[in-house]
């Protein structure tokens, strides 16, 4: 198959791209850096050097092509959402325009139950396209970014946290579920869940509390004005702050539990207590 993938060489882009590689398919990876393209050719993929805020460059880049994968990454400091929100309609207007008829899109488990925005939802305007939505759990790479507030106040804290359950997941897990979705025949819109451990916050903490020398570590649960405020004082734009307090707070909710619940998966093979392993070594670092 030829099958294009977004995300340039991402903690899940780069696995996915060496999968499906190796699985024999002809890949090409899009990438906004041109320092990249010695890389992707490198994994035996072809390099498409632009942006996704040009509907053009996708249109021209999926043109020929058996499926394409989607995601949309987050800009925190870009203080307008709604180039965000453009960016998936760019997306569905290259589908369209270039006939691509399988398409895989990272979405989140939370993706469907978010006021502010309905980024699924935009991918209803595609008739006759055959649409996986990837909803996949809390990524374990999150933990990069509280190495700060571990190291600095010792604890764990977001509006969302203690014995709430969380799917987490691994980028490797996502990257295998995507390379297996892409190549599934499917009819219509479909829902995947994707998770590599069920945990509360807290047992989470404990695992990576235990592997970095502090087996006491706590979550704490924030309330969405403190989180909001905490998140604003890092220098998230207010839209993407807010957007951020929206998802946490769902998270503590319980409802995205529910319904991944009901479409339970397979769990992944990278457990968490894995992921500590390599976090443990990198936090060592200053």
């Amino acid at each position: 198959m030829k099958i294009v993938i977004t995300g340039s060489l991402g903690n899940i882009g780069k696995p996915l791209a060496i999968n499906l590689v190796q699985k024999g398919h002809t890949v090409t990876v899009i990438s906004s850096n041109t320092e990249k393209r010695q890389a992707i050719e490198s994994l035996g993929a072809i390099p498409a050097i632009g942006t996704i805020q040009d509907a053009d460059f996708l249109t021209s880049t999926f043109t020929g092509t058996d499926a394409v994968y989607c995601m949309n990454p987050l800009n925190f400091s870009d203080p307008d959402l709604n180039a965000w929100s453009r960016n998936i309609d760019n997306y569905i207007q290259a589908v369209h325009r270039s006939g691509v008829q399988r398409v895989v899109v990272l979405s989140g488990w939370v993706a469907h139950l978010l006021r502010s925005q309905h980024p699924e939802d935009k991918w209803n305007d595609l008739p006759g396209v055959s649409i996986t939505l990837m909803r996949p759990g809390s990524f374990y790479t999150n933990f990069y970014s509280l190495k700060g507030m571990i190291k600095n106040q010792g604890f764990i804290a977001a509006n969302y946290g203690g014995e709430d359950m969380i799917a987490f997941v691994s980028p490797d897990d996502i990257a295998d579920a995507i390379a297996d979705e892409i190549v599934t025949p499917v009819t219509g819109k479909k829902i995947r869940y994707v998770a590599s451990d069920e945990l509360t916050c807290n047992q989470a903490a404990r695992i990576i509390g235990e592997a970095i020398g502090k087996p006491d570590l706590q979550w704490i649960i924030l309330s969405d004005e403190q989180m909001l405020q905490g998140l604003e004082a890092m220098g998230i734009a207010t839209p993407f702050a807010h957007f951020m307090v929206e998802m946490q707070s769902l998270n503590h909710s319980g409802k995205p539990q529910k319904d991944y619940y009901l479409n339970r998966p397979v769990l992944g093979k990278v457990k968490l207590r894995d992921f500590a392993k390599e976090y443990a070594t990198w936090y060592a670092t200053d």
